[in-house]
C-alpha cells in the first residue's frame, strides 16, 4: 500500500475508493471514480510494480477494494495515517510522516526528472498549473548547487574572454 501511495502519487481519498474492478494491470492504471472536485480521472504506476500489484489481487480475491479492512470494506483515511505511522515507528524515522508526503516526493521527483507541467497536472490530478509551484519551489533547491555551478564556470569564461 505504501508503494503503491508513493508510485501513483494518489490523495489518500481517493486510495480508500479504489475498487478493484478500476485496476487495469495490463495498462498499468487505475481510473479514480469522483476524485477530488467529484473529478475522474487515471492514476498510473510503473510496469515494475505490476507483477506486486497482481500478487496483491490474486491474494485477496473476495476483495471489491483494492485495500480493504478486515470487516471487508475500504479502510478509512485515519486507518492509512496510523499505518503510515505504525511504518515509521517501526523503521524508527524520527521526522514527521504522513501519507500526503508520499504524493509531495513523487510529484518533486517527477519535476526534478523534467516532466512538463502539463504531464505532472495530468498525474496528480491538479485542477491548475498554479497549485504546482509548490513542487517546482521544492525541486528549485535541488537546481541550486548545478546552477551556481555552471554560473561560476561562466563567468571564468567571461573573465578569460576578456
Amino acid at each position: 500500500m505504501l508503494k503503491f501511495l508513493f508510485f501513483t502519487s494518489i490523495r489518500v481519498s481517493e486510495l480508500i475508493n479504489i475498487r478493484v474492478k478500476d485496476v487495469d494491470l495490463g495498462g498499468c492504471k487505475v481510473f479514480i471514480d469522483q476524485g477530488k472536485g467529484s473529478k475522474d480521472r487515471y492514476i498510473l504506476f510503473p510496469t515494475s510494480f505490476r507483477l506486486i500489484l497482481s500478487s496483491h489481487l490474486q491474494a485477496n480475491p473476495k476483495n471489491r477494494y483494492l485495500f480493504e479492512s478486515s470487516r471487508c470494506g475500504p479502510y478509512t483515511t485515519r486507518r492509512i495515517q496510523q499505518i503510515v505511522q505504525e511504518y515509521r515507528a517501526r523503521a524508527g524515522i524520527e521526522q514527521r510522516v504522513h501519507p500526503h508526503l508520499f504524493r509531495h516526493q513523487m510529484i518533486t521527483w517527477l519535476t526534478k526528472s523534467g516532466l512538463s507541467d502539463a504531464q505532472i497536472q495530468l498525474i496528480s490530478g491538479h485542477e491548475s498549473k498554479k497549485s504546482l509551484e509548490v513542487y517546482q519551489h521544492l525541486s528549485l533547491s535541488g537546481v541550486q548547487g548545478a546552477y551556481q555551478v555552471a554560473v561560476l564556470e561562466a563567468e571564468h569564461s567571461l573573465d578569460n574572454a576578456a
